[in-house]
């Protein structure tokens, strides 16, 4: 019974193996977890009644394959016409798909057109600013300028002005100086010698 079992394990694990490799004893052995002479036994056992059972095929009768072969034809044919029909409905969905794309392609470029022209607009707007600030910077520094010379002028005038009036307020009060003196000397020399004192 635990032969059996170690020979069952080997041969569902070499034809397990055998579905995507060519199965070996290692390979066979690390998959059932039996040993190596187990594996290497079995798996010769399975390898020979794999091929023997692939020589022992019996001849097929007359009829039998000549309805395998209207059965074929007929199965070949419906496959042709589902695949021309499945070929229909993916052709139109993907000529579908292409003019939905094509469409989306051309809204995108007509977006991409629209946003380019307001971004050059912007640009320019905004290069236009930039030069009215620009030149308005340099009409108001002129003016600064302008303002600060006439400024400078006036200053100067001013200064003139007001050292010509303390020049001529000297000259005044030197006249007035001048001419009070001049009244009391003639003050004191009209007045007579006696005249200050009376008994």
């Amino acid at each position: 019974m635990a032969e059996q079992s170690v020979k069952s394990r080997v041969y569902a694990a070499a034809g397990r193996i055998s579905a995507t490799a060519n199965p070996t004893v290692a390979t066979v052995r690390e998959a059932a977890g039996v040993s190596n002479a187990d594996a290497g036994r079995y798996l010769k056992e399975w390898r020979a009644e794999r091929d023997s059972a692939g020589s022992k095929i019996a001849a097929t009768p007359t009829i039998i394959t000549e309805q395998a072969l209207r059965l074929a034809g007929t199965v070949w044919e419906e496959a042709v016409r589902t695949a021309a029909a499945e070929h229909v409905v993916i052709e139109k969905a993907w000529r579908e798909e292409a003019t939905h794309k094509d469409r989306e392609i051309n809204e995108l470029a007509a977006d991409l057109d629209t946003a380019t022209g307001a971004h050059e607009e912007a640009v320019k707007e905004l290069q236009t600013q930039v030069e009215e600030a620009n030149q308005a910077a340099r009409d108001n520094a002129a003016a600064a300028a302008e303002a600060r010379e006439q400024l400078a002028v006036d200053a100067r005038k001013h200064a003139e002005e007001v050292a010509e009036f303390k020049s001529h307020l000297a000259e005044a009060l030197a006249t007035i100086s001048t001419l009070q003196k001049t009244q009391d000397a003639l003050i004191a020399r009209i007045q007579p010698e006696g005249n200050g004192v009376r008994k």
